[in-house]
């Protein structure tokens, strides 16, 4: 029995995407690699290294941050960035 005619007008289903297997230990990894780098005081003796997800972008940010006024020394990508994407992205 020949189905090809039959399946000519189907579309496969694209490939799935690959995941990592375990993003949670990637994450600990991470975790743990800034909770050293903290320890060792590089940033200073009150600042510290954090990694946060932008709420608007969903990109990732990098900050120094004094921890015991909270205020961000130095981050990246720096604010100005984060507002020109966004701005763009509503351009048409």
């Amino acid at each position: 029995m020949d189905i090809t005619a039959v399946n000519r007008g189907v579309e496969a289903a694209p490939a799935p995407t690959t995941v990592p297997v375990d993003i949670a230990a990637q994450n600990r990894q991470v975790v743990q690699a800034v909770k050293a780098l903290n320890k060792t005081e590089m940033f200073g003796e009150d600042n510290q290294l954090r990694f946060q997800q932008d709420q608007r972008s969903g990109r990732m940010i990098v900050k120094v941050v004094n921890s015991r006024t909270n205020e961000v020394l130095t981050q990246i990508p720096p604010e100005y960035v984060l507002s020109l994407s966004e701005d763009l992205k509503s351009k048409p």
